[in-house]
């Protein structure tokens, strides 16, 4: 594939027009090391810089007006030229991939293939190759090309990952009863920038413990979260309220309840709610002047208000429209857990259908 790059400037404009925008990328970086002391554009100054340089070498004089491949080089500038950094989500894996997991017991597949990710990435610096090739201008055989290259270094990668997985299966025999199988290794080499993992916690009702000392860094987050006026943590503190009333009376309210003695209620527990969670904002964070104050409490209330005046209002009816939409919102979760597949919501969902706009709080 070098040859495609040796002399540009001799290619006729279909050969020109048609050269990988990767290849591209790779010729224009010698160019540019080779004026800058062997050294990659690093900062955003020079990646402009570098962008602007690989426009320039486009030709203009065509048809088109210019080249398609050079435009795609020059848009994956910003993109591509940055030092390979792990991901939040991959990097919590990595630290909870421990071999004291493997200790006793049976460890799960997850577990095993992270391990053996994890050593790739600490010996080679880089996750294994996913192997998929972007779309891009060029010639049908110069990308067919390209793409056996990129399978070929991700199948010598899939393999280096296999290898220190049966390593493991072999040193803890207890770990696992059968080999993993390779498509599941495979997957997980593809998909290894996209991995995240969610441990979930105990939804918290209007039963919860607030006093768990588990639940105290939630509640501090969702008092923080509670500070921002379009936030839709309001609604979700109004159904916790709804609850809390219902619990009292171990009954629907009853008929002779009028709404203004309901919402009255709901007020009442409402106020109890924001004052758990202020109680563990004290206990978790450096006290601001206003966190305990009772005006920053009574603002707080007040946002939540609306949503309980609302919840009386409507009396337990729902609308087929949300219905269908929640429900269509579940099912798609239910799918997620039941594949394996894309991020599940982690792990409240609150949707507003007066805003058209949804929320997800760690509750």
């Amino acid at each position: 594939m070098e040859s495609k790059t040796r002399d540009l400037d001799s290619l006729s404009d279909h050969d020109h027009g048609h050269v990988p925008y990767l290849l591209l990328l790779l010729r224009f970086l010698e160019d540019w090391k080779q004026s800058h002391n062997g050294e990659p554009p690093t900062n955003y100054k020079d990646k402009k810089e570098f962008k602007s340089f690989i426009a320039s070498r486009a030709r203009t004089n065509n048809p088109e007006g210019g080249e398609e491949n050079f435009d795609e080089a020059a848009a994956a500038v910003l993109k591509s030229l940055n030092k390979p950094s792990l991901p939040s989500g991959l990097r919590e894996i990595f630290d909870g991939a421990s071999s004291s997991q493997l200790a006793s017991g049976k460890t799960p597949n997850f577990w095993l293939i992270a391990q053996a990710i994890k050593e790739f990435h600490t010996k080679h610096d880089s996750l294994p190759l996913p192997g998929a090739l972007p779309d891009m201008k060029a010639q049908s055989k110069d990308y067919i090309q390209l793409q056996n290259i990129y399978k070929a270094k991700a199948r010598q990668d899939i393999d280096e990952v296999t290898a220190a997985v049966r390593r493991r299966e072999k040193e803890n025999p207890i770990a696992q009863t059968a080999p993993i199988d390779r498509k599941e290794i495979e997957a997980f080499c593809k998909g290894a920038a996209f991995v995240k993992l969610i441990r979930g916690n105990p939804v918290l009702t209007s039963t919860s413990n607030h006093g768990d000392t588990s639940s105290v860094p939630r509640l501090a987050s969702l008092y923080q979260s509670l500070k921002d006026e379009d936030s839709l943590l309001p609604i979700y503190i109004a159904f916790l309220a709804h609850d809390a009333m219902l619990q009292d009376d171990n009954q629907v309210p009853p008929a002779e309840h009028n709404d203004e003695t309901t919402l009255k209620s709901l007020q009442q527990h409402t106020q109890t709610i924001i004052s758990n969670f202020a109680a563990a904002a004290a206990a978790t964070i450096n006290k601001d002047a206003d966190t305990d104050t009772p005006q920053v409490q009574a603002d707080m209330a007040s946002r939540v208000k609306p949503v309980l005046e609302e919840l009386v209002r409507a009396d337990g009816a729902e609308l087929h429209n949300i219905s269908a939409l929640t429900g269509g919102m579940v099912a798609q979760e239910v799918i997620k857990v039941v594949t394996k597949q894309y991020v599940p919501v982690d792990n409240t969902c609150v949707f507003d259908g007066i805003a058209s706009k949804s929320a997800v709080f760690r509750v």
